[in-house]
């Protein structure tokens, strides 16, 4: 049962990873980013071809993985979600699965469809109650941890985070200020872009890395999103931890069943409480 309840924490700490960035796109927003499943598989990608062609070590190449996508969110940021804001969602949901579709499409002809398997980079285990969990495993647990109370200090503490949680309060209000809500709404996009690939970096050990590992987790994070609050980090964090609980649980005793409860749990909040038009 530790190694169940690891393995949860573990799934939950990368959808965390993840779904903060989906959180804080459609918080300051209103968009509902599919593009952001791509990132994701970016970051993967790129981590294996600095692993393979520059032969650093995994956690340099990693760094090195989550920089280079900065160029890439900020071209989807500025060419395609910069001009749908104020528009309906459906508008956002078909631009941006349209971009989700050609980066896929990209990335099987740089890199092909054939899934690439990564080795654990640590390579070490540390008993628990008698039980053997992997040392790489509580080292992403521990990074959900301190990106979350990273974000807390950014977002209470410093000026452009004030702005941001200021103006997904009250967008009119901030701008009425004089403030540029939209420049510092993009300093979110790229977070949570840096963010989505940090957590196709550190999965990609877990999961072979493939061009449609996107699409498996991107319905997975919306759920965490909506069960979280749209637009709420603490709600976010917790739904993640939660969730990831719930598919460790039951996949331990019905394993097809692991990803459909995570939609019954969204189903069961929706139910009870309904997101406001």
């Amino acid at each position: 049962m530790i190694s169940t309840l690891a393995y949860g924490l573990t799934v939950g700490a990368i959808l965390y990873i993840i779904a903060i960035g989906l959180s804080l796109t459609f918080g300051t927003m209103r968009i509902v980013n599919f593009a952001h499943a791509l990132v994701y598989t970016l970051g993967a990608y790129i981590l294996v071809t600095t692993l393979q062609k520059l032969g650093l070590g995994f956690f340099l190449s990693g760094l090195i993985a989550v920089i280079a996508v900065i160029p890439v969110s900020y071209l989807i940021e500025r060419y395609v979600i910069r001009r749908l804001y104020g528009q309906s969602v459906d508008y956002a949901i078909i631009a941006t699965y349209a971009v989700l579709l050609i980066g896929v499409d990209a990335i099987k002809w740089i890199w092909g469809a054939v899934p690439i398997p990564l080795s654990d980079p640590v390579g070490a285990s540390v008993a628990i109650l008698g039980v053997d969990l992997p040392v790489y495993r509580l080292i992403i647990i521990l990074v959900a941890l301190l990106i979350f109370a990273g974000l807390e200090v950014f977002f209470s503490r410093t000026v452009v985070g004030k702005i941001i949680v200021a103006g997904l309060e009250d967008k009119e209000a901030v701008a009425s200020l004089g403030i540029s809500v939209d420049k510092y709404f993009a300093v979110a996009f790229t977070l949570g872009s840096c963010l989505a690939a940090l957590g196709g970096v550190l999965y990609a050990p877990i999961t072979a890395v493939n061009p449609y590992m996107g699409f498996q987790v991107l319905l997975i994070c919306f759920a965490v999103v909506v069960v979280g609050g749209l637009g709420s980090i603490r709600g976010t964090f917790v739904a993640a931890f939660a969730l990831g609980m719930v598919m460790s649980i039951t996949g331990r005793y019905w394993g097809p069943a692991a990803d459909t409860m995570v939609f019954v749990v969204m189903g069961l909040v929706l139910i009870l409480k309904p997101i406001e038009a």
